[in-house]
């Protein structure tokens, strides 16, 4: 019986080629972009998710409280080296290390321009940050502890003209007035902001940025990772008495990798639900569009619906008839918009990782996702189907065989 509902339906849609491909134009523009807009989340997510997993979960982040933006650049208090002798002298610390990070004029030949540049910090201290932010060089050599004007530059100078030409091992550029020569090529991380910056050693960037005790992030790795939380709170307690704050008055941020991730994600997911939500007006659009197709098709075969009461359909029988014929309108419309939505993700992730490097950006696929999306574009169809099927079952045959 369902068989023949569907096959009816069907007849009628393609029927009705022009009305039905403008009804569902709102729907599979709407469905195209939330698919989308789901997948690239969720694989930026998952991209996210790997990047701390190479982290680890034994380390913490001590950072002063700051706004948007890198830190050191806008916050409102610092940390000093003071903070970091105060750490040290915690119990249960395998490794610290502190960084800095500037903005700074950057000069080779004739061109200038303005990036990130990080001051690394020497010995031990050196070989946490290498290993906490997967620091490897591609070519040349890295930082040296005798090193006091040498730089490492990321893939983006290698590869990119960022300052009009392609830089090599043994250029020289000036950071702020003072000469630097290149002995090394840290390889492409995806992060877009990591791979235009430079890496110089820390007491040079101290140097020109007349940063004489400020730190920007504080790294430690703790011996124990069980006991990574008790440690967190008894660094905070320190921190605290050294710093003279009060609890819950805290001018500073201590965090876990899992900690971070959890807080970028709830970040993600409310900017996600925002553009899904503009993304879903279209769907409303959409089912306004079949609801008034539904409503002129009831009009339009009112003699037809007369002629099958009068041969014994039943109310729901009509009602059926309608309702099927909106929710596949709904679900048509759905496939194509499925189908371009998954095309346009995996086109960004395509885009974003050969022609601008970056890794983070993934196109996500699964099959919850793609039923769901069917399932609801059905659904949407239906929905808006429901008043204009429920006209067409309660009309009277004889009323409905005299109209013309």
């Amino acid at each position: 019986m369902l068989r023949d509902y569907f096959n009816f339906a069907l007849g009628t849609i393609s029927h009705r080629k022009l009305r039905s491909w403008l009804t569902m134009i709102g729907i599979f523009i709407g469905i195209a972009a939330v698919v989308a807009l789901i997948s690239l989340g969720q694989g930026f997510k998952q991209a996210i998710n790997k990047e701390f997993e190479k982290i680890g979960t034994d380390k913490l982040f001590i950072t002063a409280k700051s706004g948007f933006g890198a830190p050191g650049t806008n916050a409102a208090v610092e940390l000093v080296e003071d903070d970091m002798d105060v750490v040290k002298r915690t119990q249960g610390i395998e490794n610290i290390a502190g960084y800095l990070m500037v903005n700074s004029k950057v000069e080779f030949e004739d061109e200038v321009g303005f990036f990130l540049v990080l001051g690394m910090p020497e010995g031990d201290e050196r070989r946490l940050m290498q290993e906490t932010y997967n620091i490897k060089i591609q070519e040349g050599r890295g930082l040296r502890d005798s090193d006091e004007f040498s730089a490492l530059i990321t893939n983006g100078y290698a590869e990119k003209k960022l300052l009009g030409k392609n830089l090599k091992l043994r250029d020289k550029i000036e950071v702020s007035g003072k000469e630097f020569t290149i002995v090394g090529v840290i390889p492409k991380t995806g992060d877009p902001e990591f791979d235009r910056a430079l890496v110089l050693p820390l007491d040079a960037v101290r140097e020109i940025s007349n940063e004489a005790e400020r730190i920007d992030v504080i790294l430690v790795k703790v011996v124990n990772v069980n006991s990574i939380s008790s440690m967190a709170e008894r660094i905070k307690s320190d921190l605290r008495r050294a710093r003279d704050v009060k609890k819950d008055e805290e001018d500073f941020d201590i965090q876990t990798p899992e900690q971070l991730l959890g807080s970028f994600n709830d970040i993600l997911d409310i900017v996600q639900a925002v553009l899904i939500g503009i993304a879903a007006i279209s769907l409303l659009v959409g089912g306004v569009g079949i609801a008034n197709t539904m409503y002129t098709a009831v009009v339009e075969r009112t003699k037809e619906i007369g002629i099958m009461k009068s041969i014994g359909a039943q109310n729901r029988d009509i009602l059926l008839i309608f309702l099927m014929e909106s929710g596949l309108l709904g679900l048509i419309g759905g496939i194509i918009g499925v189908v371009l939505g998954f095309g346009l993700s995996f086109t960004v992730e395509f885009i974003a990782k050969s022609a601008l490097g970056i890794n983070l950006v993934e196109a996500y696929f699964s099959y919850s996702l793609l039923f769901g999306a069917l399932a609801f574009s059905f659904l949407i169809g239906a929905t808006f189907g429901i008043l204009p099927a429920r006209q067409a079952s309660l009309m009277r045959p004889v009323q409905a065989l005299r109209s013309k």
